[in-house]
């Protein structure tokens, strides 16, 4: 959440943020509100002045033996005023915050300006696409001929985008999630948790999720909780309205299942694993010093990259345009990996820099080397998620007689077995 302060006083290169984003942002309304919020807050300000000055008068018209019910008719009178007032100061804050919740964080100023996905530039490119002098197939075939899925009895039990993991394929998703916590915590210094799977509406506020993406998710209302999208909600969430005293950055990882229920990406990408609303991911949450969270921003990239050295997977890192990144990004790299079948690049991660945008809505803070207490940043990136992995990993490795071979740094996580077959 952006802070009215802020907005204030930068209110052009706000409305700019907004304009780039392409968001429909009432910035000088908002302000007006805010307005009309100190002006009112002025004028309580003063009758409680006034109420506490006649207040005395009261005692000292007593002491001299006078009559003292016109002063305390007054005091009465002002108080009734500042009850209203107060009552108004309360209305226009609640409707202040319910916009703030709504405006999108404002884009960093290393963040290329854009309108779409085709404005998002390449940063950086590693490994070489796969080449092959056989006709490749893709992964919902494979998957099917290799007994590694069963699309059809998931959506059987749940409803489409619910996949159901079989023998060697559900083995392979156990395998890949143990190796990336082992590479996140062993080599990059995160430490591991494994949070609830269901969160309430103020952690889903927190990190931006709602109110303005409440469509998207798994509601529960009897119970008053929703099925997470990411981990990234409940463990950034973790240090909620509280002061950390312990040295920063923090670094956490952690595997979850994640749900969405996507409505605005309905009809898109159904095929195969490239998009469900059930899927498994590895996450990895940041919580830096201001000062710090760019370079950490660039770290945590680089651990999410990691994953895919290891596994010898080609991928792309491209950096996100203003009109393209998230809700509560201010600067955002997407990782995409080439599925050589489908002839196309697939989001496997996103890694992201929010400022203090979700310390401030979820009132995480943190005491500085003066002592003072100010909003941590936040940071998260998935490290990586699975389903288009797996894509990747089976249209990568497939070879001539229709056989996966698998990287050698999964050996271990399957029992030795790195070739797939039928």
């Amino acid at each position: 959440m952006l802070d009215i302060r802020f907005i204030r006083e930068n209110q052009a290169a706000v409305e700019t943020g907004m304009k780039n984003r392409g968001a429909d942002v009432d910035v000088a309304g908002l302000l007006a509100l805010d307005d009309q919020r100190r002006r009112v807050v002025t004028q309580v300000e003063g009758l409680k002045a006034e109420k506490n000055a006649r207040s005395k008068q009261i005692g000292e018209v007593m002491k001299t033996g006078g009559d003292a019910d016109a002063v305390k008719a007054q005091v009465r009178e002002l108080g009734d005023s500042i009850a209203t007032l107060d009552e108004q100061v309360r209305t226009l804050e609640t409707s202040i915050r319910e916009q703030l919740l709504y405006i999108p964080n404002v884009p960093s100023e290393q963040t290329p300006v854009g309108s779409s996905e085709e404005d998002n530039p390449v940063v950086r490119s590693w490994g070489e696409p796969k080449l092959a002098d056989f006709e490749l197939q893709p992964h919902w075939d494979l998957g099917q001929q290799l007994g590694l899925f069963d699309l059809e009895r998931g959506a059987k039990l749940s409803g489409s985008g619910f996949p159901l993991f079989t023998g060697a394929g559900a083995r392979l998703e156990r395998a890949l999630i143990q190796f990336m916590l082992d590479l996140h915590t062993e080599q990059h210094g995160y430490a591991e948790v494994a949070p609830p799977f269901f969160c309430n509406e103020a952690t889903m506020t927190g990190t931006g999720q709602l109110p303005k993406f409440a469509e998207d998710m798994y509601a529960m209302p009897v119970d008053g909780l929703y099925a997470i999208p990411t981990a990234e909600v409940p463990v950034t969430n973790m240090y909620a309205n509280e002061i950390l005293d312990q040295a920063l950055p923090i670094l956490h990882t952690a595997y979850t299942p994640c749900f969405r229920r996507e409505a605005g990406a309905a009809g898109k990408d159904t095929r195969g694993l490239q998009r469900l609303h059930q899927f498994d991911k590895v996450e990895m949450v940041k919580f830096t010093r201001p000062e710090d969270s760019a370079a950490e921003h660039e770290k945590l990239t680089a651990n999410a990259e990691a994953v895919l050295q290891a596994l010898n997977l080609p991928y792309r890192v491209i950096e996100l345009c203003t009109g393209d990144m998230g809700f509560s990004a201010s600067r955002c790299y997407d990782i995409e990996l080439w599925a050589p079948a489908q002839e196309k690049w697939l989001e496997v991660s996103s890694c992201s820099n929010f400022g203090d945008y979700q310390a401030r809505r979820a009132n995480m803070r943190y005491r500085n080397e003066e002592g003072k207490v100010a909003f941590v940043h936040t940071l998260n990136g998935s490290g990586v998620a699975l389903p288009r992995l797996v894509i990747a990993l089976l249209e990568n490795g497939q070879q001539a007689d229709g056989s996966i071979v698998l990287p050698d740094a999964l050996a271990s996580y399957m029992r030795g077995n790195t070739v797939l077959t039928r």
